[in-house]
């Protein structure tokens, strides 16, 4: 696939994601946080753009190489992460990164669904050392809340990066260790389970017969019924974020297409207030959202 495509669909699945309206506990179109506003969203979806077209054209270059080890998963995330911290003070897309730049990638290479998902495990699992160094770099920059902050090769350790060499881990190796507390670690070590199983064909199925926005919310609440935000657990523990999955599922529940959806609406306004006063942000869930868009979008190019 074109790598300008790539990157517009890439660009495209950002500014939805954060478009959502009402999407529960996240900055949305009516909804700021006061430390970042919902254009911040969109201008960072807008600045990886060069970095993601350049991360797809290298992808293509490399295809026929002996192996994957050539892809610099590494740089163009940290690439990515850099710009966006010219534009915006916050950390509002590092997950996102992490998801689209080797979907990006994987789009590059291949020419069907299974190939898209397949190759994107490959670039993940032969990442080198180099890649995973520049990798951590940019979770330092990004100041990402709890990833990489448990005791072993901890972003935080002044030595992280020389046990890094020394232990010759790659990306992958480093997100399985992180994969116990850590949904987006799991996705990214489990060639995108959530992303292929549960939201592309939700988010391509109500995009089809409804709208984009109810495709965007419902495929959010959908992840976050099943999957507890482990954003939130970071925060305030697993049981709170299984209850916040509960509601989430009730919200779902009351949805009917194919009639009135006042209550689902009613409902639905409800659960963002009560997430947005608690503070209960699904930020994880936001990020697959954005990569289950993107992997829909670009099925209809494959």
């Amino acid at each position: 696939m074109n790598p300008y495509l790539i990157a517009k669909i890439a660009q495209i699945s950002s500014a939805l994601e954060v478009s959502g309206y009402p999407k529960p506990g996240n900055v949305h179109r009516t909804r700021d946080f006061h430390d970042m506003v919902f254009e911040d969203f969109i201008i960072s979806g807008i600045v990886i753009g060069d970095t993601i077209r350049e991360a797809a054209t290298h992808a293509s270059e490399i295809n026929n190489s002996i192996s994957f080890k050539e892809a610099n998963l590494g740089k163009f995330i940290l690439q990515s992460v850099k710009e966006t911290d010219k534009w915006v003070a916050n950390n509002t897309n590092l997950g996102i990164i992490m998801l689209l730049t080797p979907i990006a990638m994987s789009a590059a290479i291949s020419s069907n669904i299974n190939e898209l998902r397949e190759n994107i495990h490959k670039i993940i699992l032969n990442s080198s050392v180099i890649d995973t160094v520049a990798f951590y770099e940019a979770i330092a920059l990004a100041d990402a809340g709890g990833m990489g902050d448990q005791e072993e090769f901890s972003v935080t350790n002044e030595e992280a990066t020389k046990e890094l060499i020394e232990n010759n881990l790659s990306i992958f190796d480093v997100l399985n260790i992180s994969s116990s507390w850590d949904s987006l670690a799991m996705e990214l070590t489990t060639k995108l389970p959530t992303t292929f199983d549960i939201g592309y064909p939700i988010f391509s199925k109500i995009k089809n017969e409804y709208s984009i926005n109810l495709a965007t919310v419902i495929t959010f609440l959908t992840i976050l019924s099943q999957i507890p935000d482990t954003l939130i657990s970071r925060k305030y523990g697993d049981e709170k974020a299984k209850e916040v999955s509960i509601l989430a599922m009730e919200v779902l529940n009351s949805l009917d297409l194919d009639n009135d959806i006042d209550k689902f609406n009613k409902k639905l306004s409800e659960f963002d207030d009560y997430l947005f006063e608690n503070k209960l942000n699904p930020g994880t869930t936001a990020d697959l959202t954005a990569s289950s868009i993107m992997v829909s979008y670009l099925v209809d190019y494959l």
